[in-house]
């Protein structure tokens, strides 16, 4: 793969300020795909004094001429979507066809839906005898993880520049190519010099200088609720504004009324999506007493035919988390119905699908993260044993619920204490707020919600 030697800085490729490198390795096969420079707190410095230097003209450019950037912008990813597909499936080995589709796909949409925010949002409205004026918050961090590389750089870069803001991104190390190649699409697009800067290094160098870096007014964060966890106290000691995407352990609860196999199959495919490394899966299927065998068959059969079509898990520590929490959930009585800890390949960092039965809501596996391709199933004797089971972690990303009747699952999902409820299998739709309640996280991304996390409020009175 394509790989550049230096930090997109100011508009241009610059030397990085240090020597070491990161090599960028193919999960599916262990072998290197590029190397990218680890950057240091030096680099970081240079990107934010160009983002500040940057951001008086940026944040004075008219909203419609930054949506055009957008629309530009959006077109450039979508001329290079191939490209950025097999960017993604080298570097995160995820199948071909799924990288087109999402991991190409979904980042395209959004930037085409911010493209037309910027030129109809209310950056002014009155309020009695006060004009409220939304600006831009000013310089922001942006640190995204390696699951879902280009749609969390997009996610959080798209919003930043249509309010107005200028961006330093400090992408996964894991996954720093399609960062790169993001960094190209937004200097074809005519994003003018500083608005977007980019620095690839590592978490405890280069991202924890960007989220101190006094000249950074926002740092928006997706990762582990324990990393969010130090980026937030270290924001707070500058009294500095974050928004963290986190962690999630989502429930899925399959109410009687429900089709009781698509719920279950749907369930499943959820689960493995991109080897099961996605914050929001829905982890916990949560199925009546009286039809809670049913469920364990459908489930069992269903994950047996992902056993060729996920991909690897992002690196060998992840392979060997995964495969220990698999082994825990056995340890502590959990039955094994598909999959296990064995390693199904002898090349690459593969995870066997697996999916449990017989657990319980205190067992490790039903509370804490796996991001991996494992289902728990657990059974529960009423709607509001269901609502106990599903609201007893720490997290509240997403979930879902099924019923044969709309109203009843509406009525279920008000209750849960999390921040995104799919009813029946609902779509995705890219204009809806996502984010976290509990643990897993502060704010929102996607839509006009997403927007604005990067605007700050003035009011003058008249």
């Amino acid at each position: 793969m394509k790989a550049h030697d230096g930090m997109y800085i100011d508009g241009a490729w610059r030397p990085a300020a240090g020597r070491d490198v990161i090599e960028v390795i193919n999960p599916a096969d262990e072998q290197v795909v590029g190397r990218v420079p680890a950057g240091t707190a030096e680099d970081v410095d240079t990107a934010v004094r160009a983002a500040r230097a940057a951001l008086p003209g940026w944040a004075a450019t008219p909203p419609v001429e930054r949506a055009a950037r957008l629309a530009a912008l959006r077109d450039v990813l979508q001329a290079r979507k191939d490209e950025i597909a097999e960017t993604v499936t080298a570097e995160l080995g995820s199948p071909l066809k799924f990288s087109q589709g999402v991991h190409a796909g979904v980042p395209i949409a959004v930037a085409g839906s911010y493209a037309e925010l910027a030129a109809t949002y209310a950056f002014e409205e009155k309020v009695g005898n006060s004009t409220v004026h939304h600006e831009p918050i000013g310089v922001v961090g942006a640190i995204t993880p390696w699951n879902y590389p280009l749609h969390q750089i997009v996610a959080k870069v798209a919003p930043a520049l249509a309010a107005g803001c200028t961006v330093v991104l400090k992408p996964a190390e894991d996954t720093p190519l399609v960062a790169q190649l993001f960094a190209e699409a937004v200097n074809e697009a005519g994003v003018p010099a500083g608005v977007f800067n980019l620095v690839t290094g590592r978490g405890p160098v280069a991202g924890q200088a960007l989220a101190e870096h006094p000249g950074v007014d926002l740092v928006s964060f997706t990762g582990s609720t324990a990393v969010g966890r130090q980026i937030g106290a270290v924001a707070g000691a500058a009294i500095k504004k974050v928004a963290l995407e986190l962690g999630g352990k989502s429930a899925n609860v399959i109410l009687p009324s429900a089709d009781l196999a698509k719920a279950v199959n749907v369930g499943v495919a959820n689960v493995m999506s991109n080897s099961g490394q996605t914050c929001s899966a829905w982890t916990r299927m949560l199925v009546h007493r009286d039809q809670y065998d049913e469920a364990v068959e459908l489930a069992a059969a269903a994950a047996a035919k992902y056993g060729e079509r996920i991909g690897p898990v992002v690196n060998a520590k992840q392979q060997e988390r995964v495969r220990g929490y698999i082994e825990k959930g056995v340890a502590e009585g959990a039955r094994l119905v598909a999959g296990g800890p064995e390693a199904p390949r002898e090349q690459g960092y593969f995870v066997s699908p697996t999916v449990f039965a017989d657990v319980t809501p205190e067992m490790t596996i039903a509370q804490e993260e796996i991001f991996g391709p494992v289902l728990s199933i657990l059974r529960y004797e009423d709607e509001e044993d269901a609502l106990r089971i599903a609201n007893g972690t720490v997290y509240g990303l997403a979930g879902a619920v099924w019923a044969g009747d709309e109203a009843e699952a509406v009525a279920f999902a008000r209750r849960m204490d999390t921040g995104q409820v799919d009813i029946n299998g609902g779509r995705f739709n890219p204009l809806a707020p996502f984010g976290g309640y509990k643990q897993s996280g502060v704010g929102r991304e996607l839509g006009a919600h997403g927007l604005a996390e990067y605007l700050q409020t003035k009011s003058l009175q008249f």
